[in-house]
């Protein structure tokens, strides 16, 4: 991390990342949106000086786009700026989830990849592996040429977030909160003994959770982390696709009032079977696996792995692409069709 960079200079920065390449007056006028008293001189200078430590660089005739410093800095510089930015979408985006899981309607939060188009098919031939296992379905919208700056050969796909989890409980006055994001040991069909905890697997939960590996505290922005730990190429699923027992999963953890467990555990359950993942709820007084030692008294412990951090970690971490986001913006339901489908009509 460098200090090297105020507030203004970070909202430069990503700003010119949303609409590079950008010129300096449109820049400004962005900046004014956002509630900046700001000229365009003084832009015109910070711009120099964001060249100079390159971090930008100025295309002619088109104005600045991000440098590859530039997009490291972005990414993990400026950490509590980044995670106030983050917690902020979230609870945006939480409460803008329509989605209804006993009707399988509504707009729901996704994740995307960016993958050319030579790697598509690919890409769902391994998918498809995954949606065999218990943690299926695995839902995927597609949009082709989502950015006019890339190639016509890129092709986003969307997935379900687990911030849908949280926006389904909250329409519903269940206000849960997040809490860790992590690392867990899964497995779609333990035998008992295998439990580091007196747990059960039920169907509706898309396998097991034995354990945690790693919690990491968000501070309510547990997506940060996600993204650092598909970075980090912590998940590690391919020994599943393989045949082997288990695999290491990112999930997030939040807790929500104990009064409404079989509620939750009902909506969580609707959701897992249409969206897919793997889901484990926890009452204060039974064990594990829980992140940080058991929840209050009056709180439920639920952790949920949702199918987009998972095909994110999967194809991120097969080399298919490293232009991706595990949050990024609402999108209806029924423009997600299983992978299975897609493949098989090869629309892309």
């Amino acid at each position: 991390m460098t200090d090297r960079l105020d507030n203004r200079e970070y909202d430069l920065l990503r700003l010119i990342e949303a609409h590079e390449p950008i010129g300096s007056i449109r820049l400004v006028d962005q900046l004014h949106q956002r509630g900046y008293s700001i000229k365009g001189r003084t832009v015109r200078l910070l711009l120099s000086e964001l060249d100079a430590n390159g971090f930008t660089e100025k295309i002619p005739g088109q104005g600045r786009r991000l440098t590859e410093k530039g997009q490291s800095e972005l990414r993990h510089g400026h950490v509590n700026g980044r995670l106030e930015q983050v917690r902020e979408r979230i609870a945006v985006l939480t409460g803008q989830v329509t989605y209804d899981p006993l009707e399988d309607t509504g707009e729901l939060v996704t994740s995307a990849i960016d993958l050319p188009r030579s790697m598509v098919e690919d890409a769902f031939n391994m998918l498809t592996t995954v949606e065999s296992l218990p943690i299926g379905p695995v839902p995927v919208a597609i949009e082709e040429n989502p950015n006019e700056n890339q190639s016509e050969d890129i092709v986003r796909l969307f997935f379900p977030s687990s911030i849908t989890l949280d926006g389904v409980l909250l329409s519903r006055g269940i206000n849960s909160q997040l809490q860790v994001a992590g690392i867990v040991e899964y497995h779609p069909d333990p035998a008992p003994e295998q439990f580091a905890h007196e747990g059960t697997i039920k169907s509706d939960h898309g396998g097991a959770i034995l354990r945690y590996t790693d919690a990491v505290s968000g501070e309510g922005s547990t997506v940060d982390i996600a993204d650092l730990l598909i970075e980090a190429k912590r998940p590690s699923i391919r020994p599943l696709l393989d045949g082997e027992d288990s695999g290491l999963f990112i999930v997030d953890n939040r807790e929500f009032p104990l009064i409404r467990y079989e509620e939750a555990f009902d909506l969580a359950a609707a959701t897992r079977a249409h969206l897919g993942g793997v889901i484990d709820l926890r009452k204060p007084r039974e064990n594990g696996p829980f992140p940080c030692g058991q929840p209050g008294w009056n709180f439920a412990s639920l952790t949920y792995g949702a199918i987009g951090e998972l095909a994110i970690s999967l194809l991120a971490g097969e080399g298919y692409s490293e232009s991706w986001t595990t949050l990024q913006g609402l999108k209806e339901r029924s423009a997600f069709r299983p992978v299975a489908t897609v493949l098989a009509h090869k629309d892309w």
